[in-house]
């Protein structure tokens, strides 16, 4: 197992070395030079080169690059031109707020998700199981920021039972003070997100009913409840371990757009935001985050995999 955590943990530096590489990378294809995307069409040449050396863009990029991974190592994500702050500040200040915002959707993707996948499997071609599949699929193609709309629409505009806006505080401590306005947010991430885990569940579940220790278990008396929870739960859960992992990027895609339609002062927010100003410092920082946060996302769902998993285990001794 240590040599296994060590092997994915090696390969996950590896990414993250990519990752950075990439991200250097696109900003020297931007048009022109970068100090004219960052200053504008109308900088002057003797600003583009006070920029440039300033920077350290005059020279090489082998040196370039050498000076972009110190500055990462050391916290330094660059200085944001429109917000003029430090871009490590700014998203110090708003990743919990968006962390609070990913991890309530999943949190409750799940406790809703693996349940009714395992009914959908247990009552599979019911008109149970047809009903959960209707809803799954149209939730699943249904835009995010449709599905927000409607929300807001049926929930805050003619009911009136919960803001149309997110809390506008500058902390996380904001959402713990209100509550409501959280709600509506997290539930757009969290119907989206339940349409996929649900079917991945369901596919999972019906695979391992098709098992011959499944069969063998039924042939032996096992009750219905003991062969959910002793032979089926464990083993139908492993794919949602994985999916959970990969699918971060997906979700934190979705939380731009929530947070930008809910106007909730996240990450999502500051990059739309970065993203109007062509604010490129906040814009290369959130794809080292979200990269950074994939990367282990995918290395925790592995290491968790081969924790459940004995299978997993013996193959990695």
């Amino acid at each position: 197992m240590t040599r296994y955590i060590l092997r994915r943990v090696g390969q996950a530096l590896v990414v993250l070395v990519l990752v950075s590489v990439i991200t250097f990378s696109m900003l020297h294809f931007l048009p022109g030079s970068v100090a004219r995307a960052m200053l504008g069409r109308h900088a002057t040449p003797a600003a583009i080169r006070a920029f440039n050396v300033a920077n350290g863009y005059n020279r090489s990029l082998p040196v370039q690059y050498w000076l972009y991974v110190d500055h990462l190592v050391h916290g330094n994500l660059g200085f944001s031109y429109h917000f003029e702050q430090p871009v490590g500040s700014l998203l110090a200040l708003d990743l919990p707020k968006t962390a609070l915002l990913v991890g309530s959707a999943l949190f409750f993707a799940l406790l809703i998700a693996i349940p009714m996948g395992f009914v959908q499997a247990m009552r599979r071609n019911s008109l149970l199981d047809h009903t959960f599949t209707t809803f799954s699929f149209i939730g699943y193609a249904m835009p995010t920021f449709w599905l927000g709309l409607l929300l807001i629409v049926a929930f805050s505009s003619k009911f009136h039972l919960f803001p149309p806006e997110g809390p506008s505080g500058t902390n996380v401590g904001s959402a713990f003070s209100h509550p409501l306005a959280m709600v509506l947010p997290i539930a757009t991430l969290t119907i989206t997100t339940v349409s996929q885990y649900s079917r991945y569940m369901r596919s999972s579940v019906i695979d391992n009913l098709l098992q011959d220790f499944v069969r063998t278990a039924r042939a032996k008396g096992v009750s219905p409840r003991q062969l959910v929870s002793r032979h089926l739960f464990r083993n139908s859960v492993l794919p949602i371990i994985t999916l959970v992992g990969l699918s971060l990027p997906t979700v934190l895609s979705g939380a731009v757009i929530v947070e930008a339609l809910f106007n909730y002062p996240g990450m999502g927010w500051l990059f739309w935001t970065a993203a109007s100003y062509h604010d490129y410092p906040v814009l290369m920082g959130f794809i080292i985050v979200v990269g950074a946060a994939t990367v282990v996302g995918s290395l925790l769902a592995d290491v968790g995999y081969a924790l459940v998993d004995p299978r997993v285990r013996y193959v990695t001794q």
